[in-house]
């Protein structure tokens, strides 16, 4: 058997990628939850 080593360094995000991707999720989320809510309202007060 032979010993060999993995020399490769593990490859990273930038941080800034990992925010843009959180946030176009996150936005229309947020964006339908609020239009959700809102709408919801008025069936349970009337």
């Amino acid at each position: 058997m032979s010993s060999t080593q993995d020399t490769r360094t593990p490859s990273t995000t930038p941080v800034a990628l990992i925010v843009l991707a959180w946030l176009l999720v996150a936005l229309p989320l947020a964006y339908g939850l609020f239009q959700t809510v809102k709408t919801a309202i008025p069936l349970f007060t009337g």
